[in-house]
């Protein structure tokens, strides 16, 4: 069956999911989870949230989806700990070190990869599986046909967005609020900027980046056909009556298969910006973009919808009752469809003046389970001729017999929990850090680049397999790594598997990876990887996973602090950004043809403009059509390389994206000596002030 599982930002929020019929809710607790926003839920409220649903036979799964710091790490292990305790059903995590964490201390409980670990091919799922996750969380971006070919073959439970907010860039690999306002989307804490408005050149009241929201209801069958084991409704930050409206909706296509008029109006009615949206038929493009209508709510409909949750319950579970009455002994149980009994022995029955207790009788009065989280759906009785018990007698037994199932089903087992391992933590060298390259186009390997010392050179993947002879010439001058698209979807493996067999037979020994979906490739092809910042690599607990991937070197993410930097375990050689665009989205809608309706990216980098006057570039990612929003301001550390030489790094590395030759070539002899930093141009990025 396919689970519908419904956002609880709250207490109020989470009964109007339960009782419009979510089979699991997804909710927070404490800072690690990706609604920071939300009203979320304190641990005591968290122990009362998962027995209310226990009750009624709904799972609660924690989020656990943020990046975590090493200052963290002991509150997130005491989270972990107190939330195995309460009996949650499963972790969804995000970052690679909390996996680990939550397999260590509660390995029965199922883990699940977060949409912000951007998982979107089958070689993904493969990986999360050999985690010892249970389940996955596609991104949002796949069509009909690529979830279907990840269900057909995946080793485990796929999860998918159903209905709900969409993100314009990938989930987990978007940096825009982290750079404009320092409160990161990964940590839980995004602004939304891609919801205000932009222009292309110049600023327009337009919204190229604030997508409409996400809506599969007419779907629901196929997926559940397909073998989606989750659909998932997004939403902890939206009101109650929203959580109730759209699980009714969703509870009833997939219980009929049928979509109405009124169900789709009741959608609208709950939130919508100008319409709905879906990446699950394939149909990209500027039609898929709206903005909130901000009409005023209508409080007759909440009304109505709040009656759906706070007047009555809804009778969720199904009970059979088995009544022994004879003389001397009166013996009631009742069961659950989970095996769960209860044995009450209730008043003796006293010999009847008329006519005795029968079975309709007693079946009508322990049928009345109203106010209730119960419904009778079988009687069956033994009564002795000649007896009879009062109705009182009768509905004090039924309540009894209910109260104590409620207390077994709210009951948790303890289950034994383990200790987390301690974590190494390994010095990087001493010595200055060396340099890396990175270019975007083939014009940017300039001769000063090659005859800079670089340790590595990062070249796209597409510029290499393109010119056998170029990539050869290279390879015998300097250390060439292959860089990977950080989006490869299924159907476009194929090409990226036969480019890195060609540039191994080339010299290429290298690849360097931004998505856990790349690595059994990259190894396929035999060839090393390298960790790229879309890994997200932010405590040492992460790092020091790099080392068991038997990764070369590790870009860490740029969300890190010096002192973090300085900090963390260099479980593998590890490198930071320190020059060029920092790339804060990578989108499945190419921004260039949403501006013309025709896909112009191979002719040069476009720009976005703020109402602020500040500027984002648009790049293709590697060869595909899909566009990486960079920073306007170049992050610039070229004049403080005393200071990263005291980090432990192995690398630094300059990354070059909208640069023409010259330009590189002068970012060289800065390098060199005599750079200085222009900070209406250029940003120190988030390695000075952090971020939320």
């Amino acid at each position: 069956m396919l689970e519908l599982l419904a956002p609880a930002g709250s207490m109020e929020a989470l009964r109007a999911a339960v009782q419009n019929g979510a089979n699991a809710v997804y909710l927070g607790c404490g800072q690690f989870n990706a609604r920071q926003s939300a009203k979320n839920f304190t641990p005591q409220a968290l122990t009362e949230a998962v027995k209310y649903c226990h009750i009624r036979g709904v799972a609660v799964h924690l989020t656990l989806n943020t990046l975590v710091s090493d200052k963290e790490t002991q509150e997130a292990t005491a989270l972990i700990r107190y939330a195995a305790n309460t009996g949650v059903d499963a972790f969804i995590v995000q970052d690679l070190g909390l996996v680990q964490l939550c397999r260590q201390i509660a390995p029965h409980i199922p883990v699940h990869g977060s949409t912000q670990m951007t998982v979107h091919s089958l070689p993904g799922v493969q990986f999360c599986a050999g985690l010892g996750m249970s389940r996955v969380v596609l991104s949002r971006e796949l069509s009909r046909e690529e979830i279907r070919y990840i269900c057909e073959n995946s080793p485990i439970e796929i999860e998918v967005f159903g209905h709900g907010a969409l993100c314009m860039s990938y989930s987990g690999q978007c940096y825009l609020s982290a750079a404009i306002g320092g409160r990161s989307g990964n940590r839980g804490r995004c602004a939304q900027p891609c919801r205000q408005s932009y222009g292309y050149s110049r600023w327009e009241n337009k919204y190229p980046l604030s997508l409409k929201d996400n809506c599969t209801v007419q779907y629901v069958k196929d997926l559940e056909e397909m073998g989606v084991s989750s659909l998932k409704i997004e939403g902890r930050m939206k009101r109650p009556e929203y959580v109730a409206a759209v699980i009714q909706v969703y509870r009833q296509a997939i219980d009929t298969g049928h979509v109405t008029k009124p169900m789709l109006d009741q959608l609208t009615t709950a939130f919508n910006r100008q319409g709905f949206t879906d990446y699950y038929t394939g149909k990209i493009g500027p039609h898929m973009f709206g903005i909130r209508d901000d009409s005023k709510t209508d409080e007759r409909w909440c009304k109505e919808m709040r009656k759906t949750y706070e007047a009555a319950e809804n009778p969720l579970v199904k009970v059979v009752f088995d009544v022994v009455i004879k003389h001397g002994e009166t013996i009631l149980t009742v069961a659950d469809e989970s095996g769960n009994k209860c044995t009450l022995n209730g008043p003796v029955a006293e010999p009847a003046r008329g006519m005795g207790l029968g079975h309709d009788d007693l079946a009508l009065r322990l049928s009345k389970t109203g106010g209730t989280p119960y419904a009778c759906v079988n009687v069956r009785s033994d009564i002795a001729p000649g007896l009879m018990l009062s109705a009182a007698a009768i509905n004090g037994m039924r309540r009894d017999a209910l109260n104590l199932l409620t207390a077994k089903r709210a009951r948790q087992k303890s289950e034994p929990l383990g200790r987390p391992a301690r974590v190494v933590n390994h010095k990087g060298p001493t010595a200055p850090p060396e340099f890396t390259a990175q270019v975007t186009t083939r014009e940017q390997i300039t001769q000063k680049l090659l005859n800079f010392g670089l340790s590595v050179l990062y070249v796209p993947l597409h510029i290499l397999a393109a010119d056998p002879e170029f990539c050869q010439t290279l390879t015998q001058n300097v250390n060439v790594c292959a860089v990977l698209p950080r989006i490869v979807h299924d159907g476009e493996l194929s090409k990226l598997r036969q480019d890195l067999l060609d540039v191994r037979k080339m010299g290429v020994r290298e690849a360097l990876i931004g998505n856990v979906g790349l690595l059994l490739i990259v190894r396929e092809c035999g060839l090393r990887a390298r960790g790229d910042y879309g890994l997200n690599l932010y405590s040492s607990a992460a790092v020091n996973f790099a080392r068991d991937m038997q990764l070369r070197s590790a870009c860490l993410s740029f969300e890190m602090t010096l002192p973090q930097i300085r900090d963390v375990s260099k479980g593998v050689p590890c490198e930071i950004l320190i020059y060029g665009r920092l790339p804060l989205m990578v989108t499945e809608n190419c921004l260039f043809r949403n501006r013309t309706g025709q896909c112009t990216c191979h002719t040069g980098p476009a720009k976005l403009v703020d109402k602020t006057g500040a500027e984002f570039p648009i790049v293709k990612d590697g060869n595909s059509c899909r566009s990486v929003l960079l920073n306007g301001k170049k992050l610039f550390w070229l004049d403080r390389q005393d200071d990263l030489a005291r980090l432990g790094l192995w690398a630094t590395r300059l990354s070059f994206t909208t640069e023409n030759p010259r330009e590189v070539d002068r970012v060289l002899t800065a390098c060199s000596g005599g750079a200085s930093f222009d900070p209406g141009a250029c940003t120190r990025g988030l390695y000075l002030r952090g971020v939320e």
